[in-house]
């Protein structure tokens, strides 16, 4: 890749950040890579890019897949970070999903008060306050907190959540009935404090509900690029129950979702509330069980099978551009980043990427220096090849991008395995 000026850390020798054991079996290594999210000006090209060492582990006595903390919340969730979640549609509409679910489930009404915690731009809880339920939004990125605000009238509190927080929030805001949890709890170093505050801000009879992609599909479908800074904890069923039994919690029901590649969502309350655990909660620590998350073998199996889509991928790139073929990307995600970097793939073979947010229309990757383009980019240039670095979008892509076909343009999907794509989305 070119004009690559970087600055870079060290290792040093980790411990877990649950139990406190030495860190020393080593699940994926993907390198020195720039922070997933740190968009870049043109300007800022010709500058040093620090680097910070990739590492997973697993910790050996809870199971915690973790990475060393190198960086502090802060410097990954700036004021200016750029994601959105209200850019993807299949994401709303599981959004929307939910809130009815949920609001059925606990028969929330004006009286309610729902809480999420990593609230985004308000994707979420416009559609409990739409339904006329009192919602608050913790939220430590001011970029989309204000939109959040502004834009969808959420009450958002920019501040980091933990235990010291819930106990002013709880003064500020009053407890909550539903405390919400999407794809954060991977993004916090302290995880300990985070999940003791739910016991602080949630009442009595409350219900937490948690979702983050299961380690056990990054694992079997070779998910290797949801490995980033900003994930401090890839995470399981398994490794779980400890950290919220710690903080008087209890897990009670859980779902398998089909969102970011393979989801679960955990159920959780007061230890003394009177939940009771459900069939479905049994059979998920089974099939961990089953699948040996509790043994070496899985995690020691990974880096082979990232070393091969690695060279799969690379190799089915370099063919298409000796055939004169031009590629593009669809998406700027933090997964793509980990992907670019680790596989070393720059504008030698990938043109530009394009993105609906346009937080990021204008930009740069990280590592890689790819321009981010709007999507009207993809009809204008008519790239032979499309890219989809949000690979767990890929029916929603594929469809909303179909027209490239009309010039016998194709989709690659990186993940579990490289492959091509027709335009229709279905396997050539």
């Amino acid at each position: 890749m070119e004009n690559m000026v970087t600055t870079t850390v060290t290792h040093h020798q980790p411990s877990c950040r649950h139990c406190a054991t030495p860190l020393n079996l080593i699940v994926a290594d993907l390198g020195q890579t720039p922070i997933a999210n740190d968009y870049l000006d043109r300007e800022a090209l010709t500058s040093p890019e620090p680097k910070y060492p990739l590492c997973a582990y697993v910790c050996s006595s809870c199971r915690l897949v973790q990475l060393e903390d190198f960086i502090r919340p802060g410097d990954v969730f700036s004021p200016d970070y750029a994601y959105q979640s209200s850019m993807s549609d299949s994401w709303l509409e599981h959004a929307r999903h939910y809130a009815g679910l949920m609001t059925k489930k606990m028969d929330l009404g004006s009286d309610s008060h729902v809480v999420e915690i990593a609230s985004n731009d308000g994707y979420l809880l416009q559609y409990f306050k739409a339904a006329g339920i009192s919602v608050t939004g913790i939220e430590p990125a001011s970029y989309v907190a204000c939109i959040a605000r502004e834009q969808r009238g959420i009450p958002t509190l920019e501040t980091f959540f933990g235990e010291t927080e819930a106990r002013t929030l709880r003064t500020s805001i009053g407890p909550a009935d539903l405390m919400i949890a999407n794809n954060v709890l991977a993004h916090v170093p302290k995880i300990d404090d985070f999940v003791a505050g739910f016991c602080e801000l949630l009442k009595p009879d409350g219900i937490a509900t948690f979702e983050f992609p299961h380690l056990l599909n990054l694992l079997e479908f070779c998910q290797f690029d949801t490995i980033y800074h900003e994930h401090f904890s890839y995470l399981s069923l398994m490794s779980l129950e400890p950290i919220f039994a710690l903080a008087h919690l209890k897990v009670f029901d859980a779902e398998e979702l089909p969102t970011h590649g393979g989801s679960l969502r955990l159920y959780v309350a007061h230890n003394a509330s009177e939940f009771h655990e459900t069939s479905r909660l049994k059979q998920l620590r089974v099939k961990e069980f089953q699948a040996g998350l509790d043994t070496d073998a899985p995690y020691l199996a990974f880096s082979s099978k990232v070393a091969r889509v690695k060279q799969e991928l690379l190799n089915l790139l370099h063919e298409l551009k000796a055939k004169g073929k031009t590629i593009a990307a669809y998406g700027a995600p933090a997964k793509g980043n980990t992907l670019l970097n680790y596989c070393a793939i720059g504008r030698e073979l990938i043109d530009f990427t394009v993105d609906r947010a346009p937080s990021k229309q204008g930009k740069y990757l990280p590592g890689s220096h790819i321009p981010i383009l709007s999507p009207n980019a993809i009809a204008e240039r008519q790239p032979d090849y499309l890219l989809i670095l949000p690979w767990n979008l890929k029916t929603e892509i594929t469809k909303q991008f179909a027209f490239i076909k009309d010039w016998g343009g194709h989709f690659i999907v990186p993940i579990p395995t490289p492959a091509i794509l027709c335009g229709s989305g279905n396997g050539d």
